[in-house]
């Protein structure tokens, strides 16, 4: 049986008329850039998530970038982070002239740890970027009482949260701005790059607003240096169609989460953690073994897509080796690095696809019987 780790097609067969419809419409209006269709778009993703506003950009990876921007952050500040997260959490960092500082993260939920930031504040500190990574919210009560105990802004990477809660409020709701990554592949996915900035903040969202096209104020009226990164009308087209099936999605990728954790709780795996003032979304499916090379190996020899998110931890990323990252210590991020790997998990997943995953990584622990649990 074949079971790839994220399966598009499989959504898009089942949306395939909405979706093609809402192409045609584009096509045939031939508004490219920006217009009404990201306009109803971010409206409705505001309103979705509970916001205030919502500005549609060009990927997730800019959102960082202009929110920070917005922000006032530059040359000579820091921005405190997590390691453990894609490259393009730090990437928009260092792209708005400011210096990323790694944090160590929990070893339950893999997150940036709160009382690791405390100790890594300095003067130049300016913002506390948490990731909510695989789907799982950051303990945003402990993060954002010390920002406002330390006049610093947050921002959060919502990358992978579309639809988490925390206690009662959803992701992108919580910080000063935060920023969503549309990549095909996330719980809410374009087809193509896009991303969006979030907040309640209105000052900053029209900072956001102006940046990403080129600083405007009028047609041919500029009165700052921005960028072209705006969202395109066909992929604001396609996110306002799925949108409305994102809370039967998320529905379905807990109820897999569920009985994944059922099948999987008596292997020698470590199962996710959800921690209890969160709803994670299960973004990804992610567990832990002193195997995990072994396991994968085994796992990709049968047909299933297991993948390692994320094998590098950031400071020991070559880029960042050559910005003298090399002398920081984050070992329960080492550690995790080594450790994690994401099991085939979407809303289209079958009941059978589900059984085999969990009855091959069943075998392979029969089969190697020295494995001793972490």
């Amino acid at each position: 049986m074949k079971v790839p780790l994220v399966d598009l097609k499989a959504q898009y067969a089942d949306i395939q008329p909405e979706i093609d419809l809402v192409i045609q419409r584009v096509l045939s209006h031939t508004n490219f850039i920006l217009g009404d269709e990201v306009i109803c778009f971010e409206d409705n993703f505001a309103r979705f998530i509970g916001s205030k506003g919502a500005v549609g950009v060009a990927s997730g990876t800019t959102a960082i970038h202009l929110a920070l921007l917005a922000c006032g952050v530059g040359p000579g500040d820091e921005v405190i982070t997590a390691a453990h997260t894609f490259i393009s959490t730090a990437e928009a960092i260092l792209h708005s002239g400011a210096h990323p500082v790694f944090v160590d993260i929990d070893p339950k939920t893999y997150l940036i740890k709160p009382d690791k930031i405390e100790l890594s504040i300095t003067s130049r500190t300016r913002v506390i970027l948490p990731v909510h990574l695989y789907g799982q919210p950051a303990e945003m009560t402990q993060i954002l009482d010390i920002a406002k105990r330390n006049h610093l802004w947050v921002i959060e990477d919502a990358a992978q949260a579309h639809n988490a809660h925390y206690r009662d409020q959803k992701c992108g709701t919580l910080g000063d701005l935060a920023c969503f990554s549309f990549y095909p592949g996330k719980n809410l996915g374009a087809y193509g790059d896009a991303g969006a900035v979030t907040g309640n903040n209105e000052e900053l969202l029209n900072k956001v607003r102006k940046l990403r096209d080129h600083g405007r104020i009028s047609k041919y009226e500029h009165d700052e240096i921005g960028y072209g990164e705006r969202m395109d009308a066909l992929q604001a087209a396609i996110l306002n169609t799925k949108l409305f099936h994102l809370d039967e999605w998320t529905t379905l990728r807990r109820q897999h989460a569920a009985d994944f954790n059922r099948l999987l709780s008596e292997t020698q795996l470590i199962i996710p953690y959800e921690s209890p003032n969160g709803r994670h979304v299960y973004h990804l499916y992610v567990v832990r073994t002193k195997q995990r090379d072994q396991l994968l190996d085994y796992l990709k020899s049968r047909g299933i897509g297991a993948g390692i998110h994320y094998p590098i931890p950031l400071h020991r990323q070559p880029a960042f080796l050559k910005l003298n990252y090399g002398s920081i210590q984050l070992p329960i991020t080492e550690q995790i690095a080594n450790e994690v790997l994401s099991l085939p998990l979407y809303p289209e997943l079958k009941d059978e696809q589900i059984h085999y995953v969990a009855s091959t990584i069943q075998e392979f622990f029969a089969e190697n019987t020295e494995v001793k649990s972490l």
